[in-house]
């Protein structure tokens, strides 16, 4: 009896695992985070979900991040950037920071998402970008 109750705890700790997939791996995620460090990767999520970019921003430079040419039958930005000074700086004019922007997936396919770090009224080469490509399921 014992040996079977655990067979069916496993069997259900199995199927949430599968089910309910997180983070970057090959599976489907329904909430992603990423950072810098997930530049150039692919990200699959599923149909629903929120996916959170976090990289660092100072607004104080007049820099901000952008999305530019996103597909937005698949990727569709949600809220507004929500700016969040790092740790330890509070109360520091000019202090740098983290900068989350949100995109639900709206659609299913295969998008590419890129983000430019500029000032909005220069038409210079961006100070840095960020790509990735999210397929949706």
């Amino acid at each position: 009896m014992f040996r079977i109750g655990l067979l069916v705890v496993l069997a259900m700790l199995c199927l949430m695992i599968g089910c309910f997939p997180f983070g970057k791996g090959p599976g489907a995620a329904r909430n992603i985070e990423l950072t810098a460090g997930d530049d150039g990767r692919t990200i699959r999520m599923l149909e629903g979900g929120i996916l959170i970019v976090a990289l660092e921003s100072n607004p104080s430079t007049g820099y901000t991040w952008e999305a530019v040419g996103i597909d937005e039958k698949i990727l569709r930005r949600i809220g507004e950037k929500e700016w969040r000074q790092k740790p330890g700086t509070e109360g520091m004019m000019g202090a740098p920071g983290t900068m989350r922007i949100r995109f639900e997936a709206v659609g299913k396919g295969s998008a590419n998402l890129k983000l430019v770090y500029h000032r909005p009224w220069e038409r210079e080469k961006p100070e840095e970008t960020f790509s990735i490509e999210v397929v949706v399921r």
